[in-house]
């Protein structure tokens, strides 16, 4: 990887995590940044996660899903003890990951924030997830994926 390594490698470099870097040529006019990693890298779309933030009770809180369906909101929720998700406007997603939309990664981010993934990745041995800018995706172990975010694991996918 040429230059300094994103926020999200280094986190995984700092934790001596194992992981496989997965470049790809991102489209600037895809939108469907999962989607066009999904086809990219020729991955089950089950195997490749999403990072979405959302407002819990007006906290912050990411939510990390598979590409293949959506996040539960309140099912989000729930797994915090909160009552009420919505999603999280995109700036101010941008503003407290320290990444672009369709980049975000649930490693690295600037402001630490209470992390959930889909408890789907527990069935899989590794999952894929955006490495902190378009086209760059990790593989790493979903064990691994919550012991450096400090998440957990919860049915929070929807489809």
């Amino acid at each position: 990887m040429a230059g300094a390594p994103t926020p999200a490698i280094a986190a995984l470099l700092k934790a001596k995590v194992p992981y496989t870097l997965l470049p790809y040529e991102h489209d600037p006019r895809s939108t469907a940044f999962g989607d066009e990693a999904v086809a990219a890298l020729g991955r089950d779309p089950a195997q490749v996660f999403k990072t979405l933030v959302a407002l819990v009770d007006g906290s912050m809180v990411v939510g990390v899903v598979p590409v293949a369906g959506s996040l539960d909101l309140k099912a989000l929720a729930t797994a915090v003890g909160g009552k009420k998700a919505t999603m999280a406007p995109v700036a101010d997603a941008e503003r407290s990951s320290g990444y672009v939309a369709g980049g975000i990664s649930p490693l690295g981010q600037r402001k630490r924030l209470p992390t959930v993934i889909d408890s789907s990745a527990q069935e899989l041995s590794t999952v894929c997830i955006s490495a902190g800018r378009r086209g760059l995706q990790v593989e790493l172990a979903p064990d691994d994926l919550v012991r450096v975010t400090g998440g957990r694991f919860a049915a929070i996918a929807a489809g």
